[in-house]
């Protein structure tokens, strides 16, 4: 059996690689706690992330997702993407932002080479907006869409972190924008880690959040995604061009079909997202390493990968929080 397996025999073919710890906004549920952030020397610069990737490329991995923090606050993201796009066997990139800086570099990350986009927004209320991310920026996020969509980076998809007793209110909107806008909504489970120990009382259900738009918007029928390699199960609404997805990383383990690693910005190789397991990949890369052993390491990190997460059985308290990870 030849590709990039788990010792679960789930084939690895995605990579997500975070740029950045830094970010532009402060949300509630991301930077609950203060922690230094990583120096120049400290981050992989784009053509070691370039020589990561093509090492992982031999492994059978075809797509990748830029991540942050925010990526759009590093410096010549498009670059990066150009990068990337060389590198023979890649056949999807993608990036996941807040949006408030995207009007300025859609069409330039289009140009490189990024496929789509995928952009957070929590809330369509200013007050609210700012109390979950600490900014100003809705009217910044909401123009990083509409030139997202002109552009072509399409489906832009939208991620809702649903909280309850915060935001949960406005979850028939965001679905309603699938049929007036015809909008990719995608809504995420709140995942209680890291700082947030005693905050479990936040998570929504996607079950939940189902129900709720079904008794008023109608019923839902499934559908396939658009584009993508995520975890998220999607629906549409009679008469929608947009599809409705749900993230259910507590109530709804996706465990069993993940096929992704991940790199965070300072060149550690995480098998999940959710447990502290990592391989350092940048002190090999910087003494030298060869292509060769460079994917000794990557699979060195697959083998690691868990049968399953422990979110929602227990409390997992990170060493890194989100941000430091690339989400």
């Amino acid at each position: 059996m030849s590709g990039l397996f788990d010792t679960y025999h789930r084939r690895i073919n995605y990579m997500r690689i975070s740029i950045t710890d830094r970010c532009n906004m402060c949300c509630i549920y991301c930077t609950a706690r203060s922690v230094p952030r990583l120096t120049h020397d400290d981050i992989l610069r784009y053509k070691e992330i370039q020589r990561i990737v093509k090492a992982a490329v031999g492994l059978g991995v075809k797509s990748l997702r830029i991540t942050g923090g925010e990526p759009l606050v590093r410096p010549d993201v498009s670059a990066l993407v150009e990068l990337l796009s060389q590198v023979d066997g890649i056949t999807d990139i993608s990036l996941t932002t807040n949006g408030a800086l995207l009007a300025k570099y859609a069409a330039e990350l289009k140009e490189a080479g990024l496929k789509r986009v995928n952009i957070s927004l929590d809330s369509f209320k200013a007050d609210r907006f700012k109390y979950i991310t600490g900014t100003d920026k809705l009217g910044e996020v909401l123009n990083g869409i509409e030139a997202a969509k002109k552009v072509g980076l399409d489906p832009v998809k939208i991620n809702m972190v649903v909280l309850k007793g915060i935001n949960d209110d406005e979850v028939i909107d965001f679905a309603r924008m699938s049929l007036d806008e015809g909008w990719h909504i995608r809504y995420i489970e709140y995942m209680p880690f890291a700082d947030t120990e005693g905050e479990g009382n936040r998570v929504v259900a996607v079950g939940d959040i189902l129900e709720s738009i079904q008794q008023s918007l109608g019923k839902m029928e499934p559908c396939l995604p658009t584009k993508g390699n995520g975890p998220a199960k999607y629906y549409k609404l009679h008469g929608a061009e947009g599809t409705v997805g749900f993230i259910g990383a507590v109530t709804d383990c996706f465990c069993a079909n993940c096929n992704r690693f991940r790199l965070t910005a300072d060149g550690g190789l995480r098998p999940c997202l959710l447990e502290d397991d990592e391989v350092d990949i940048k002190g090999p890369l910087r003494s030298g390493a060869s292509i060769e052993e460079l994917a000794r390491l990557i699979q060195e990190a697959a083998n690691m990968k868990r049968e399953h997460h422990r979110l929602g059985e227990e409390f997992v308290r990170g060493k890194r929080q989100m941000w430091q990870i690339g989400g």
